[in-house]
């Protein structure tokens, strides 16, 4: 066996993707391998004792080289090779984050009479993340303006806002408070939380990727997510429905959440 190695994240999950470049001191590639789904890298074969360069690349992470000797039982024995996600740090610094509405969306999409779907997203919202040293004990509180829903139909959204649904009237806020955090992969957790809707407050989990963090324009630190959740309208007493034929109703029961968000770094926005 020619290689011998095994890529992860600094957190310690398994970098699937990854390709593993072996030149020799002329620069020419003698082997190409690439991670199984354990993030194990394996080539037969064996290589002239000698100076090599290792080089792992993998979409998302910094790429990472170091030098092998090679010895004459042919082998490079890399161990385990450690992978930094590209362009900063792995993990948010510790502390309070200021959700920014001007850089973040709050979408929906339900099933319109079975065949097509309805975009809709809410244009006021605000929160706040704090980031704990240890990351399972992270917190967000977000709270959004349930007047704010806007699909691109005035129609529609009037409706939205009644009592056959939001009723905003009665329920201006709908706000979410996390409770813990599960980690689910490399740089993907569960969130779980409370959403508060309509009245009725029920667990709702968030599949959360971090994307990473960076310095933006103005002097600060922001950070990015994505997260995903599906609803059913029913669990938050929203029961209108037109039935337009047997088996088909005019709006989906279930609800598809996606929330892109940027947090910036402080307990304030920058003016």
């Amino acid at each position: 066996m020619a290689l011998r190695a095994q890529v992860r994240t600094r957190d310690g999950w398994a970098v699937q993707h990854a390709v593993v470049t072996v030149t020799d001191m002329t620069g020419t590639q003698v082997l190409r391998a690439d991670a199984d789904e354990n993030g194990a890298v394996r080539a037969d074969g064996s290589l002239p004792a000698g100076a090599y360069t290792v080089i792992v690349t993998a979409v998302g992470y910094a790429p990472a080289a170091s030098t092998a000797l090679v010895t004459a039982s042919g082998l490079i024995s890399a161990g385990q090779i450690v992978l930094a996600r590209q362009g900063g740090v792995e993990l948010p610094p510790p502390g309070a984050w200021s959700l920014d509405p001007a850089h973040s969306s709050v979408a929906a999409v339900a099933q319109h009479l079975g065949i097509s779907s309805v975009h809709g997203r809410f244009t006021e919202f605000g929160g706040r993340i704090e980031i704990a040293e240890d990351i399972a004990r992270s917190r967000v509180d977000a709270v959004i303006g349930a007047t704010s829903i806007d699909t691109g139909n005035g129609m529609r959204d009037k409706h939205l806002r009644s009592p056959d649904f939001l009723d905003v009237e009665r329920f201006p806020e709908i706000t979410y408070r996390s409770s813990g955090l599960t980690p689910a992969g490399p740089d993907r957790w569960t969130v779980h939380g409370e959403l508060s809707m309509h009245g009725v407050a029920r667990p709702v989990d968030l599949d959360l990727s971090y994307l990473g963090t960076g310095p933006d324009p103005w002097g600060g630190i922001r950070a990015a997510f994505h997260a995903t959740a599906e609803l059913r309208r029913d669990d938050f007493a929203m029961n209108y429905n037109q039935v337009i034929q047997a088996g088909i109703s005019a709006i989906g029961t279930t609800l598809r959440v996606e929330l892109d968000i940027q947090a910036v770094q402080g307990d304030a926005l920058p003016s």
